[in-house]
């Protein structure tokens, strides 16, 4: 729990430091805030998290991604929000070293993972997913689903905007929403080599600097 604050913490200040630290305004903001709700994130860790963006001493924290092969030829994207890029890509290349990985180019798997966004939002009374689905359509949704009372939506990166937009607009609750990267074929792998992959992954999801790990391993 620990970690995801530390997460959600670095990703509420750099949207605040982005546009702003009203979330009536910000709409990044607005959704991280509801994403650290439902992450039980105390208000008061939010409220520091968008006050530190405005500090003069702030560090200035970047997006990163970082891209390698997991031991067994398993594709693995890393996304970090780091202040000090050289110490992030440094530990990573050690976590891959370690574990019979490497640490490639940025963009070279860009052809491996469709980027997605998604949302989850609370099912109205008396909805009709079908007209919802079909509202939604024009907004590039792909995929709408029910699933324990809340309804989850997939999309394409690109429209996560207009789709929020919408969303708020018609009075729906948004729970959460994430960014995804999926991958467009995965890869079969032994139990004995899985355990040594979903080793290095534990491993660089413990670094703070880390935000996501995605992998191709079927």
């Amino acid at each position: 729990m620990a970690r995801v604050f530390t997460r959600l913490g670095k990703e509420i200040t750099m949207a605040a430091k982005a546009g702003g630290g009203d979330p009536t305004t910000n709409p990044r903001l607005r959704l991280l805030i509801q994403n650290a709700r439902s992450e039980n994130m105390p208000k008061e860790n939010v409220e520091r998290a968008i006050k530190r963006a405005f500090e003069k001493d702030i560090s200035d924290y970047k997006e990163v991604v970082y891209e390698g092969y997991a031991p067994y030829g398993i594709a693995i994207v890393i996304e970090t929000a780091t202040d000090n890029p050289q110490r992030t890509v440094a530990n990573i290349r050690s976590y891959l070293n370690k574990y019979n990985g490497s640490l490639g180019t940025q963009g070279m798997l860009d052809f491996m993972f469709d980027r997605k966004c998604s949302f989850k939002i609370a099912a109205k009374q008396d909805m009709d997913m079908e007209s919802l689905e079909l509202a939604l359509i024009d907004f590039g949704v792909e995929e709408v689903f029910e699933e324990e009372g809340e309804v989850i939506i997939f999309a394409e990166f690109h429209s996560f905007g207009p789709i929020q937009k919408y969303l708020e607009e018609n009075s729906f609750e948004i729970k959460s929403f994430q960014f995804e990267r999926i991958p467009n074929d995965t890869k079969e792998i032994s139990d004995t080599e899985r355990e040594s992959v979903e080793k290095l992954i534990e491993r660089i999801e413990e670094d703070d600097d880390v935000t996501n790990v995605f992998h191709n391993m079927k």
